[in-house]
């Protein structure tokens, strides 16, 4: 209660800093602000016109014409919210040392700009992927709605999975090197590209330890096949996420004056 005191009370500092960086993104550019929207834009259209009208890739079980760019862009498009709020989330401390040694102020602060960036970004995109769903007719209807706890899920182990490489990164370098290889192996360990029942049953009773698979397989349940998730499935991922949240706090609370002089 004391965190979220701090940070309900520093929001004007965390909300600034959010708008500011957003707003650097674009500055100078001609079209500004919707670079934002024009890049997954295209990158829908080209997952749509080269998977659903010229490969003509389907779905085992959808019939569907747009079901496996529905798919790929339901995976990709979450993957990329964690992949860029895990960095971004291990690298903050680093970014901002100046800040660190030279303002006072709730440190703890950082993280949390860092995360509401990416989920400002994602959100955006997500936006124009169902306006996508609308237009072609395969919106999923009020099961729509479960994708709000499925997304808190990510959200979660996202910013204790940042937070926990953040510190380490501060006084082990070579931890933002490792993540941002085993993000990319992780990526392609995780059924995005590809449905899981083509492969073996050996793979994938071996992807199904991968609480990545589970979290995916929500997303694509809801955005693909218009039904509920196995709610059961993600308990291992939300257990995954609480203890690296307290994992990722306990760090940080131990080590924040060490990462300044070590900043």
């Amino acid at each position: 209660m004391g965190i979220l005191k701090t940070f309900w009370g520093f929001r004007g500092f965390i909300l600034g800093s959010v708008q500011r960086e957003f707003q650097a993104n674009y500055k100078n550019s001609l079209l500004g602000a919707a670079w934002t929207v024009i890049r997954p834009l295209v990158m829908i259209i080209v997952y749509t016109v080269v998977f659903s009208q010229i490969m003509r890739s389907k779905l085992p079980g959808v019939e569907s014409e747009f079901a496996y760019s529905i798919y790929l862009c339901a995976g990709v498009l979450t993957w990329s919210f964690f992949s860029e709020a895990v960095t971004r989330g291990q690298n903050v401390f680093i970014e901002n040392a100046n800040l660190l040694k030279k303002i006072n102020f709730p440190r703890m602060c950082l993280p949390i700009i860092a995360l509401t960036n990416a989920l400002v970004n994602f959100l955006i995109i997500f936006a124009l992927f169902t306006v996508f769903l609308l237009v072609t007719g395969a919106f999923p209807g009020k099961i729509f709605l479960a994708l709000i706890p499925v997304l808190a899920i990510q959200v979660l182990l996202s910013a204790g999975l940042g937070l926990t490489l953040g510190v380490l990164n501060v006084f082990f370098r070579d931890v933002g090197q490792l993540s941002a290889i085993v993000l990319q192996f992780w990526f392609w360990a995780t059924p995005i590209v590809y449905p899981i029942n083509i492969l073996p049953p050996f793979f994938q009773q071996l992807l199904s330890h991968n609480p990545m698979t589970h979290l995916m397989a929500a997303y694509q349940q809801i955005l693909v096949n218009g039904q509920r998730p196995d709610w059961m499935s993600l308990w291992p991922i939300t257990l995954i996420a609480v203890v690296l949240c307290i994992t990722g706090a306990r760090l940080f609370s131990k080590h924040a004056g060490e990462m300044v002089d070590e900043l």
